[in-house]
């Protein structure tokens, strides 16, 4: 006699890899690798191409910079959050955290890029990480559901603490910190669903003289 095998299989793996927690280990797996490539093949030469503020030349930087970091102090440091605060916003689903990882990658780059001091290197996927912190208190507050405020407060619990990264200081990406802030808080309301009340249920053909909206 055999029975079905309830050992994740093939198929099932990929499954998950395209659900917003895989798509979060994937990315910092390509950290990773990234991180070990560069500091042993390559003596950190990949960091050089983060985001240059205002070099043409290293405009991509936008799109690499998440994945460069100063060394493992660096990526360890910013693995967890990026896990977590990842984790809270891909709660609600697979495209509303792919939506929200680009506005955030795009917007708060793209700011930094502009921006940021001249003659500096932006690098490391800090940036990302203020991005979904601000997503989720964007959230709770452009949605007031609890699905969106529960999240935030966790985010708040866990992670009140890296509000000092905004803070100006030397060897600190605080401009890739403040813009990734602040793209994480237009992709909340850029990604917002629509507030509802209860009368949204109602059958206007149900309402009666004398009922109020809300």
């Amino acid at each position: 006699m055999t029975t079905a095998s309830t050992t994740p299989t093939g198929p099932s793996a990929r499954a998950w890899l395209t659900t917003g927690f895989g798509l979060i280990a994937l990315a910092l797996a390509v950290m990773w690798v990234v991180e070990a490539v560069d500091s042993v093949l390559l003596s950190d030469r990949l960091q050089r191409h983060g985001i240059r503020p205002r070099d043409l030349d290293e405009i991509d930087g936008i799109a690499w910079s998440p994945f460069l970091h100063s060394g493992w102090r660096h990526l360890i440091s910013n693995t967890v959050p990026f896990a977590v605060l990842g984790g809270l916003v891909a709660i609600r689903g697979t495209r509303r955290w792919v939506l929200v990882t680009l506005i955030i990658a795009i917007i708060g780059g793209g700011l930094t890029w502009v921006f940021g001091g001249a003659n500096t290197n932006h690098i490391g996927a800090s940036g990302v990480v203020f991005g979904y912190f601000g997503a989720l208190l964007g959230a709770a507050f452009f949605e007031r559901r609890p699905v969106t405020v529960a999240p935030a407060l966790v985010a708040i619990m866990l992670y009140y603490g890296i509000l000092v990264g905004l803070v100006p200081q030397e060897g600190i990406s605080w401009e890739g910190h403040l813009f990734g802030l602040i793209g994480g808080l237009m992709a909340s309301k850029l990604v917002a669903e629509p507030r509802r009340s209860h009368w949204d249920d109602v059958d206007p053909a149900e309402l009666r003289f004398g009922d109020t909206f809300d």
